[in-house]
């Protein structure tokens, strides 16, 4: 039986992170997560670009401007939605969720969910912390791992 899996090693890939500037105290520590990871998995420094975009709304958007680029093997997104008194929360949070998954789809390029969606802002702050409990840090290793499982399974760029 032949088993495939993608490996942890960034050499030689080029990822795309797309960040939301919204609850910036909450994302910019999922960005130093990200690039954290990015770095010790042998992503070159000069094959990371960072895209910041206003809000989590705003992500996929971007997010398909580097998938339609081709220049990228992977990409990052990267934001904060806190709950609030109204449903606004569960509407952008279905929206940019969904839209994410389906960009991967259809460009058939893996696409690392790293919004948090939380109940409070001290929730977001405790999953973008220092190490492995880094959301964003996840995110990035799972982009690393998902682009070698690409190639592996023979993905023509």
């Amino acid at each position: 039986m032949k088993t495939y899996e993608g490996k942890v090693d960034g050499t030689g890939l080029r990822v795309g992170v797309v960040v939301s500037r919204f609850n910036g105290a909450i994302t910019q520590r999922l960005l130093a997560g990200a690039a954290e990871a990015l770095r010790q998995h042998g992503v070159d420094e000069e094959h990371i670009e960072i895209v910041r975009v206003p809000g989590a709304f705003e992500i996929p958007q971007s997010a398909k401007l580097l998938a339609a680029s081709g220049r990228f093997d992977a990409v990052v997104c990267l934001g904060a939605l806190v709950r609030g008194e109204t449903p606004h929360f569960e509407y952008i949070a279905m929206a940019v969720v969904n839209e994410i998954e389906r960009l991967a789809v259809e460009y058939d390029l893996p696409m690392a969910l790293g919004v948090l969606t939380t109940n409070t802002v001290d929730q977001g702050l405790a999953r973008s912390g220092a190490g492995h409990g880094n959301k964003g840090h996840e995110a990035a290793v799972t982009a690393i791992e998902m682009a070698n499982l690409r190639r592996a399974l023979g993905a023509q760029d």
